[in-house]
């Protein structure tokens, strides 16, 4: 099921917001907290201050094709913010940010988990 892969209510974007764990950089901002479950689910906060619809709308199209292309770790719950610089990064850009976040997190597939140990 296609829904599985996204967080899709405010208390779930909350939870993440009030423990997850941050790591930022000029574009875009990630709050990730360990979740239990063997799929990894995240989700996006694209505010009004980046631009119009079509601006916001075409940042969160980048970041979800990005995140398509990437292996993450299962068990996660991820919350990528947009900075304003998002909005004027390129695609190239924009997936090289989330990508090197999501590996200064240790979240990519294949890597052994550095920065957020998983507590039981």
């Amino acid at each position: 099921m296609r829904g599985e892969q996204y967080l899709t209510r405010s208390s779930q974007y909350g939870l993440v917001y009030e423990t997850g764990s941050t790591w930022a950089d000029k574009a875009v901002v990630m709050k990730a907290m360990p979740n239990g479950l063997e799929i990894s689910r995240y989700g996006f906060s694209v505010g009004r201050r980046l631009g119009n619809a079509v601006v916001r709308n075409k940042v969160k199209r980048r970041l979800r094709e990005t995140l398509r292309k990437t292996g993450l770790k299962p068990g996660w719950d991820i919350v990528f913010i947009a900075r304003a610089a998002a909005a004027q990064a390129s695609y190239e850009s924009l997936g090289g940010s989330v990508r090197g976040l999501l590996s200064r997190a240790g979240l990519l597939a294949g890597e052994y988990e550095r920065a957020c140990p998983r507590t039981n």
